[in-house]
């Protein structure tokens, strides 16, 4: 992990999602305090989802495949800021985003860290070019979302804890985007 991500703040938050502080992601997830995070889906005109497989590198979940982007917004920053920030960091784009819900979750993780957090979850169009971060991104791939329900359903552990949830949990949401 870079000094840069050990030294990114977290905002945490209380169950309604109050912030309550600040504290270094490592530490956060280390210690499984609850904070804010943003996931963004993003599919394309034929409705099939971006999917990105998270860098080796990354602190928790490397080699798993997830959704397009997900991160956390800075101190006074909107999560939809955020989410179009990260699209750019992380899978080298830009596009507006649309907030579908929040989901809540907590999760023990690879590395000894703890998820634990109150999502903001968005999905977004688009068609162009993704010119991904290789810290960050280790692999692409546009799945059509039958597939990606066979497929999680046939090998759960190739996906985030967080990814699965929303395919499970937000389906109507995830049909109507």
């Amino acid at each position: 992990m870079t000094i840069e991500a050990m030294e990114e703040q977290v905002i945490l938050v209380d169950e309604a999602d109050q912030p309550v502080g600040l504290m270094g992601k490592y530490q956060a997830h280390a210690e499984g305090r609850l904070h804010r995070a943003i996931s963004v889906l993003v599919y394309d005109r034929h409705g099939r989802w971006l999917l990105q497989r998270r860098a080796m590198s990354k602190y928790h979940s490397g080699r798993l495949w997830t959704n397009a982007c997900c991160s956390h917004p800075r101190d006074g920053e909107q999560p939809a800021a955020a989410a179009e920030r990260r699209l750019m960091e992380e899978m080298g784009f830009t596009t507006s985003v649309n907030f579908i819900g929040t989901v809540r979750y907590c999760s023990d993780l690879d590395r000894g860290m703890i998820e634990n957090e109150l999502v903001h979850v968005f999905t977004a169009r688009f068609n162009g070019a993704i010119v991904p971060n290789p810290d960050e991104v280790e692999g692409y791939d546009w799945v059509f979302e039958s597939e990606l329900r066979d497929d999680i359903k046939a090998r759960p552990e190739r996906y985030t804890v967080w990814f699965k949830k929303y395919v499970d949990e937000l389906k109507e949401q995830l049909s109507a985007a």
